[in-house]
């Protein structure tokens, strides 16, 4: 089902055999389109996003996020943007690279992108924020219910990422802020709060 912010429609899709979740940012005043990881089955998403979408999002460089990006940008003509860092392992050209603190704009919607290292170098998320009710916050493989995204064991890359998501997510949201992980089911930045220290001590 949709969600409906003051200036966005948001909806979604679970595609492929990893379970992916695509998501689309509709801005409501204009019907301009964002997509958050083109993951794979182009034939769904295009149906999700219909002939107006702007830009494709991909949260970061790992071949299960991006399936789809080629078919999807060739349908519709999107531009691309991802993170510096892992901008050029994508399988097409990177028109927009983005930075922490960076705004991109799709019609009358702000996204903030928030840089969250650790899972990848150059992973993203993008924050919606909705003066009338939660912000929305797409975090691709940096944060699910339960933990962070995988660091392959390697400690300074968990530390990194822990830091990040606690700094740049848990720091400065609200406790009803909604998590859309690139995986699963949502979530909530309260729900997860409590056990930063858990996940700081387990180590993944």
């Amino acid at each position: 089902m949709a969600t409906t912010t003051a200036t966005a429609v948001l909806d979604e899709a679970h595609v492929g055999p990893m379970d992916n979740v695509a998501y689309v940012v509709q801005c409501r005043s204009t019907g301009r389109r964002l997509l958050v990881d083109a993951a794979a089955e182009p034939e769904t998403l295009l149906a999700l996003v219909e002939e107006a979408l702007d830009v494709v999002v991909t949260t970061h460089r790992h071949h299960d996020h991006v399936g789809a990006l080629a078919a999807v940008v060739e349908a519709t003509g999107a531009r691309t943007a991802a993170g510096t860092e892992d901008a050029d392992e994508l399988p097409l050209p990177v028109q927009q690279r983005l930075e922490h603190g960076d705004v991109l704009r799709v019609g009358d919607v702000l996204l903030e992108v928030v840089h969250l290292r650790g899972h990848t170098p150059g992973s993203v998320a993008l924050l919606l924020r909705d003066p009338d009710g939660p912000d929305h916050v797409f975090t691709g493989d940096s944060l699910f219910p339960g933990g962070v995204g995988n660091t392959s064991g390697d400690p300074a890359r968990f530390t990194r990422l822990l830091t990040d998501v606690t700094e740049r997510l848990f720091d400065v949201l609200t406790d009803d802020t909604v998590v859309h992980p690139g995986h699963g089911a949502p979530t909530t930045i309260g729900a997860e709060r409590p056990h930063l220290a858990q996940w700081r001590e387990r180590g993944w």
